[in-house]
């Protein structure tokens, strides 16, 4: 008779084939399965050869065979089609109280429905997100699981075991009910997008303003990393700017053709916030600088047909106060940028009845996931401060990173704007912040002009309900 495994993991695409190595590794015995049995030769005699708790099998029949009850599957294939596929393969082989956890970027829509058609016949559904890329699949990623609350707790003592570890805890907690795992790891894959445009164009004011070699901003992003700024994505961007490439001898970073795509989370992002009317500025930049930036040919076009400031660039004495003030101004935006992705949260909580818990979420990004940073624990401790803080920005030490940050981070995009380089994150996190903390906007005009087009009605300062006005020949001055 074969022997039990307790955890099963289909799909060994890399970062399946990683999270199956930490699984066994932290001491779960796994079964392994993977449509084309080719590439699960090549990890069973590969990375996983010295593995004694792995084993892997030719059919979905065998491999749920292999598995205690109630089985827990982790799905690690490609969101849509690729997740309902393997979900239709597995299902003949399972029985009543059997776990499906889906580990991918899936759309928590989806999420939500396979978790009704799976309950329909008895069986669990547990939407997890799951950060960290690669590295962090093989040595501990963030990872926020929804779904049934008691099928979780099955789950619970592997994801924890396999999860990284920061000075309070494992980077993984219980989300809510439903699709809320995956929305949280929406919304932080959209926070992701603000952060990496965000250091864009900071390299890009420094190195187009200044001056600044690539091997010079690798020097002054290292040394950001030891001050406010620290963080995973501005460690990893020193390593891209400082690192060499062995066939030519310059800076990689310089021959990598400058155009980029985007998948699924930073547009889902953008679409919900619409629909909750929360407003993300920051995210919605970094998402269309995505979309603009893979039009690599008509930009070349416009180049050249389009005419635009000459770039002067700045004296040396004056560069040193440049990068001061960029650092300024890239620490209070990405400030502005996780305040937009929390209010998100906040927002969807309420609207899906989630009981999303701020204070945990900042806790288990702090380890393991792409935006990992020191921040974080600035924003956990806002939280604790007040649990019903509405908006980052109103916790005290935020409101004065954004007063303090202020003069450079205007200046900052006054340059950039005057000199015609693009920075529409930066200005938008800037923006964001000017109109939150705007007693009065022009708004009274707006609402003036849809009534008079569209009968659409206003509200009066000085008077209480909704009012109509005929504007075509009324006094006017």
């Amino acid at each position: 008779m074969l022997p039990k495994y307790q955890v099963g993991l289909m799909g060994l695409a890399v970062m399946g084939a990683n999270l199956a190595l930490n699984i066994e590794r932290n001491g779960f015995p796994i079964a392994v399965f993977n449509r084309t049995w080719s590439r699960t030769e090549a990890f069973i005699q590969g990375p996983a050869k010295n593995c004694k708790q792995l084993a892997a099998f030719p059919t979905v029949a065998e491999f749920a065979a292999a598995l205690e009850r109630p089985r827990r599957v982790i799905i690690m294939v490609q969101a849509g089609a690729g997740v309902d596929g393997m979900i239709q393969q597995l299902l003949p082989h399972l029985e009543p109280g059997d776990i499906i956890m889906d580990g991918g970027n899936s759309y928590f829509r989806d999420t939500e429905r396979r978790e009704r058609d799976l309950a329909a016949r008895g069986l669990h559904f547990i939407g997890t997100g799951i950060s960290g890329g690669e590295e962090g699949a093989l040595n501990g990623p963030c990872i926020m699981p929804g779904g049934p609350r008691d099928a979780y707790a099955l789950l619970e003592p592997v994801l924890t075991r396999i999860a990284a570890q920061v000075s309070d805890g494992a980077c993984c907690a219980y989300m809510g009910p439903g699709g809320a795992g995956h929305y949280v790891k929406m919304v932080h894959n959209g926070i992701e997008y603000g952060d990496i445009q965000l250091i864009c164009e900071a390299y890009a004011v420094l190195s187009q303003v200044a001056g600044m070699s690539a091997g010079e901003l690798a020097t002054v992003f290292a040394g950001w990393n030891r001050g406010e700024l620290d963080s995973y994505l501005i460690e990893i961007a020193a390593k891209v700017l400082g690192y060499v490439d062995p066939d030519t001898g310059r800076p990689l970073v310089d021959l990598i053709v400058d155009k980029a795509g985007q998948k699924g989370t930073g547009k889902w992002t953008s679409q919900e916030a619409l629909d909750l009317g929360v407003p993300i500025p920051t995210i919605d930049a970094a998402l269309w600088m995505r979309n603009i930036s893979a039009r690599k040919t008509e930009r070349v076009a416009a180049a050249a047909r389009i005419a635009g400031h000459r770039l002067d660039g700045v004296a040396s004495g004056e560069r040193q106060r440049l990068v001061d003030d960029v650092a300024q101004a890239l620490y209070a935006s990405k400030v502005a940028s996780y305040a937009q992705g929390l209010a998100m949260l906040g927002a969807a909580s309420e609207e899906n009845k989630w009981g999303l818990d701020l204070i945990e979420i900042a806790r288990i990004w702090k380890g393991g996931c792409i935006i990992r940073a020191q921040l974080l624990d600035r924003i956990q401790a806002a939280y604790r401060r007040d649990p019903q803080l509405q908006n980052l920005l109103l916790d005290p030490y935020f409101g004065e990173v954004v007063a303090s940050h202020q003069q450079a981070w205007r200046r900052v995009v006054d340059t950039a704007v005057r000199l015609g380089i693009p920075v529409p994150a930066t200005a938008a996190s800037l923006a964001y912040v000017d109109a939150y903390r705007s007693a009065r906007l022009p708004a009274n005009l707006l609402q003036g002009l849809r009534d008079f087009f569209g009968a659409h009605t206003y509200e009066r300062t000085d008077k209480e309900g909704a009012f109509h006005t005929q504007w075509e020949g009324a006094a006017t001055k």
